[in-house]
């Protein structure tokens, strides 16, 4: 398996900064970052001219690719269609920026994708991902949506629909289908296969049964009214959560998948440390 994957990491994920946290997972020897385009000194916005070649050379200088970039910008996703129009046209900004890094993965959360295709959210979630899809294909890139919320079945017929090839496709995050969904990882990959454009290698534990909606929608900002996430999933390193990656690895390289294995550490008082961990963790098993 092992030429069949890349080890990358968020580079948000070491907490040090943009420098440190490059020069971080350059001494751990990734071949490559992920980065977020929605806000600090890698904003879609402040990354051009000038400081978009200075950061080209300094990822020159480091060895380093970029294996995807994050356009997540919170909220409710595309869930809501007054926001959409906004965020559809800065999402097609991050597609460029994409581009320009030599890049063809831009990652994102859309929200909860509805079970019901006649729920009014479903078209509303439709017409902007379909948008975001064509601009994909016509620049050369791909709007990869984060697995999570709703069962790998469900966000399947949803792209199925949607139906137009290179342009859109999945960022699979074994994690958090296993936290919130409790799915069959290895069967979710067989599943979400010929869409698998990234992945962010992660682990966790769903402590018990969970309202995704209501989940999704106290991490967009709701109320939360007495809901504590954190009695319900919980984030562990790589290998002691409910993700078996000596099942997960094969299932990915079965169907197909030759790309990045991006590691995200979003809790933990020593990131770094937990990082090199997990580098060590993937390295052993590709």
């Amino acid at each position: 398996m092992g030429k069949s994957f890349k080890i990358g990491v968020m580079v948000e994920s070491f907490r040090l900064g943009l420098k440190g946290g490059l020069e971080a997972a350059a001494k751990l020897k990734v071949d490559g970052i992920q980065l977020y385009a929605t806000g600090g000194e890698t904003h879609f916005s402040k990354l051009q001219g000038q400081a978009l070649k200075d950061f080209k050379k300094q990822l020159s200088d480091l060895g380093l690719q970029v294996s995807a970039v994050c356009g997540d910008f919170g909220g409710h996703g595309f869930q809501i269609e007054a926001e959409n129009v906004k965020r559809v046209e800065d999402s097609k900004r991050v597609m460029d920026l994409a581009r320009q890094l030599d890049c063809r993965v831009v990652t994102t959360h859309i929200g909860l994708v509805p079970t019901d295709k006649k729920h009014p959210r479903y078209a509303v979630m439709y017409k902007a991902c379909k948008e975001l899809g064509e601009y994909g294909r016509k620049v050369g890139a791909c709007f990869a949506i984060e697995t999570g919320p709703e069962p790998a079945t469900v966000l399947k017929a949803f792209l199925d629909d949607i139906g137009i090839g290179e342009g859109i496709g999945v960022n699979f995050d074994p994690a958090n289908l296993a936290m919130v969904c409790r799915e069959d990882i290895p069967k979710a990959v067989a599943t979400l296969g010929p869409y698998i454009r990234h992945t962010h290698a992660k682990d966790g534990v769903n402590l018990k049964p969970v309202d995704a909606e209501r989940l999704y929608g106290v991490f967009g900002g709701d109320a939360a009214d007495g809901f504590n996430w954190m009695d319900y999933i919980k984030e562990v390193p790589l290998g002691q959560g409910a993700v078996n990656f000596d099942t997960y690895l094969p299932a990915l390289a079965k169907a197909g998948f030759k790309g990045y294995l991006t590691l995200e550490r979003e809790v933990g008082d020593n990131p770094y440390k937990d990082i090199e961990m997990a580098v060590s963790f993937l390295r052993e098993r590709i």
